[in-house]
């Protein structure tokens, strides 16, 4: 087993101190990729899928490294008919690494820099059951004094295959940076 895997299956020990929030770049879409397979929680995309996610929507994602390893990632973009929101599409962290806050600095990094560009809100999709993204997304709402409300439901009726029902939720607005107007 070479080093890198070793130390996931031990369990990582390298701290917060350590880790570093970056843009995603295409070399990072098969460590995403495998963040998201091992979850066990993610509907998995194609390997390719993520690679073109890195190559295409860096702006709107972001990965958590510690060392040289990825160990977190959120990806999103922004909704064509409303570029003032971010759409989250994913967010998971390695095992190794979960429990440490990643998640939520993942996605405080994300609009941190997003709303920079005009962008006032954050949407994603929950399923019910989902607990912990309920609590994620809620505690984001909370550090970021705004409010998380229900934008619709897809329901389970809607896919074409075995899947749960998703709650749309709405995050927003957040404040506006200073001298940044917000998109239209």
């Amino acid at each position: 087993m070479s080093g890198k895997h070793a130390n996931r299956a031990k369990g990582d020990q390298r701290g917060v101190a350590d880790r570093v929030i970056d843009e995603p770049s295409v070399s990072d879409g098969a460590a995403i990729w495998r963040i998201a397979r091992d979850s066990g929680k993610l509907d998995l995309n194609s390997s390719y899928a993520y690679l073109m996610w890195c190559h295409d929507f860096a702006g709107t994602s972001a990965v958590a490294r510690v060392g040289n390893d990825v160990v977190g990632f959120v990806i999103g973009y922004l909704r064509p008919t409303r570029p003032d929101t971010v759409v989250v599409w994913q967010i998971a962290v390695d095992a190794s690494q979960r429990g440490r806050g990643t998640a939520g600095e993942l996605l405080d990094a994300l609009v941190g820099r997003l709303i920079e560009q005009g962008v006032r809100h954050l949407e994603t999709t929950i399923t019910p059951d989902n607990a912990a993204s309920n609590a994620l997304f809620a505690a984001l709402a909370r550090r970021w004094g705004t409010t998380m409300d229900t934008a619709g439901t897809f329901d389970a009726g809607e896919f074409p295959d075995e899947h749960e029902s998703e709650v749309r939720f709405r995050i927003g607005p957040f404040p506006a940076a200073p001298g940044v107007r917000a998109a239209s």
